[in-house]
């Protein structure tokens, strides 16, 4: 099951590490089935099937991509630690992921990982995979 770590700034280690997000406790996993990315104490979990678009994104203005944050334009969800780039997923039924209990949801999330581009291959991937089946 691949494993991707988020790229922490070296500056935001500190304040990231107060919300709870540590490299221990920040990556996405991508299995046969389902998305889960734990950002601290925030998790968004989602199968697959669920996702329909991925683009790479940014640079991103540094206060729009640190921590988890809300968009209040879209409701979209980022899950941030550095203003270089990052991984923008969309879903097809908006998924809980700040709130508990499903209270509120997002149509999309923002994920500053490691590897974006490997993300984005894994996430790809199933859907490939159905596409080619039909």
């Amino acid at each position: 099951m691949p494993r991707f770590g988020f790229a922490i700034e070296p500056a935001w280690r500190i304040p990231l590490r107060l919300l709870g997000v540590t490299p221990a406790r920040a990556f996405a996993l991508v299995d046969d089935e389902e998305l889960t990315v734990r950002f601290g104490p925030w998790v968004l979990r989602t199968p697959l099937s669920n996702v329909v678009e991925v683009t790479l994104t940014g640079p991103y203005t540094a206060w729009k991509a640190f921590g988890p944050r809300l968009s209040a334009a879209d409701r979209g969800v980022t899950f941030g630690t550095n203003p270089r780039r990052g991984v923008c997923v969309r879903f097809r039924a908006p998924v809980p992921a700040l709130v508990p209990g499903g209270l509120l949801t997002h149509p999309g999330a923002t994920f500053t990982v490691a590897e974006p581009e490997e993300l984005m291959k894994a996430l790809r991937r199933p859907h490939d995979r159905r596409s080619h089946d039909t």
